[in-house]
């Protein structure tokens, strides 16, 4: 669910990159950190376990302009892939509003994309969210590989994209397909706090952004129940 500040009129959303382990998570966020201009970037912090990590960073893009009267800021983040981290990345999961879903092209890990995708339908109806709901996009990483050694496009997408979301190819090392996963989810995001769509993230970011530019900032954070109770306290002592 996104987080509405009022005070400084940003909205940030939590997108989420998974996928199996060493599919490439990591590669795309170190990429993305070190090619971002760096007043657009926050600090990349690493969460090690004992064979993987967690890795998120701050991103306010400017080319996306914003929302209403609203910036919006992007909360990065990976999961560990191992199978034996399932409670971090549930975790991880919980209020993403996008997600990323990286495959690994590479023909022997075939087994390993169904079953993380599997895992991620899992724990995002584990939090009460519908897959169908939820900006998603796939990522098929390390396309640069022979075609003896990774699936085609095509293979990975008739294996993995059965809701037809976008899919980009990849190479994360050298950024090829990394910007444009980015891009096409950040804006799918968009879309979806532009409307509301009678999902809770839904109405929030909606009635965030009918608030009118001369309300004061701590009013606009009062729930209705509050302001009501206030109104009628003011009317009462007058």
């Amino acid at each position: 669910m996104p987080i509405v500040d009022h005070a400084t009129r940003l909205i940030t959303c939590k997108l989420v990159y998974y996928g199996p382990g060493r599919s490439g998570k990591t590669t795309n966020l170190t990429y993305l950190h070190s090619a971002l201009p760096s007043g657009q970037v926050g600090s990349l912090t690493s969460l090690a376990t004992r064979r993987d990590r967690t890795l998120f960073f701050d991103y306010l893009p400017v080319d996306l302009g914003t929302v209403g009267a609203y910036r919006v800021r992007f909360q990065l983040y990976t999961v560990p892939g191992q199978p034996y981290y399932r409670a971090i990345r549930q975790l991880v999961l919980q209020g993403a509003d996008g997600v990323a879903f990286v495959a690994d092209s590479q023909r022997h890990r075939w087994e390993d994309n169904i079953e993380s995708l599997q895992d991620m339908h899992a724990n995002l109806a584990e939090h009460g969210v519908d897959a169908r709901d939820l900006p998603i996009v796939m990522q098929y990483n390390k396309q640069d590989l022979p075609s003896s050694l990774a699936a085609s496009v095509a293979e990975l997408s008739v294996a993995l994209n059965f809701r037809a979301v976008p899919e980009y190819a990849a190479d994360a090392l050298t950024g090829t397909g990394v910007f444009d996963t980015l891009r096409s989810l950040g804006m799918r995001v968009l879309r979806r706090l532009g409307a509301d769509d009678g999902t809770p993230a839904g109405q929030r970011a909606a009635a965030a952004m009918r608030t009118p530019l001369h309300v004061p900032a701590i009013a606009a954070g009062f729930d209705a129940s509050v302001t009501e109770s206030v109104s009628r306290a003011a009317g009462a002592a007058a």
